[in-house]
């Protein structure tokens, strides 16, 4: 689950959504993005493929940026509606003994939305949909799950915007 919940939060951070440029602009990056994550059973990937992942990818963002919970649930079903879940127990490519929810035959969009979706709705089920958040920079709108212990993280990344935020802090308190 920790595996999936990365890969779909890497999913959506590629989203112009999320304030930044198209991160899967093309089938190069998308290769590189099934390779970094290690989906797998992927193989030629397609133009078609790409679009399909990016409106998975948005469906995601909508279920992270939701204003409730039982808002959160509606668009994870519905994305979740639209797959052939199929659990089913694996070992490969090294990976210790797990569960894919995914056809055998699925699309890359259908595998990412069952697996990346699955997680996300332990997630919920388990009263845990706060944790699921939006980076409180004002100028980054990047999503995280959160898993601090006290579900206190607040930024994307305390190396970048987390630094980032508590310098400007300083020197405005440094100003006053």
């Amino acid at each position: 689950m920790v595996h999936s919940l990365a890969t779909v939060v890497e999913l959506v951070n590629t989203s112009p959504a999320t304030g930044g440029e198209e991160g899967l602009p093309g089938l190069a990056e998308l290769q590189a993005f099934v390779e970094s994550r290690q989906v797998s059973g992927v193989h030629t990937l397609t133009p078609r493929d790409l679009g399909q992942v990016r409106m998975v990818r948005e469906a995601f963002h909508r279920v992270f940026t939701a204003p409730d919970q039982p808002t959160a649930v509606r668009t994870l079903n519905a994305l979740l509606a639209g797959t052939r879940i199929t659990p089913r127990l694996t070992e490969h490519d090294g990976h210790p003994l797990h569960v894919h929810y995914f056809a055998a035959d699925a699309s890359l969009a259908e595998h990412v939305a069952a697996d990346c979706g699955v997680a996300l709705a332990h997630l919920l089920v388990e009263g845990e949909a706060e944790r699921l958040r939006t980076c409180s920079a004002p100028d980054c709108e990047r999503v995280f799950v959160d898993e601090s212990r006290n579900r206190s993280r607040v930024y994307c990344d305390s190396r970048t915007c987390g630094n980032r935020m508590h310098v400007a802090a300083y020197r405005a308190r440094r100003r006053a």
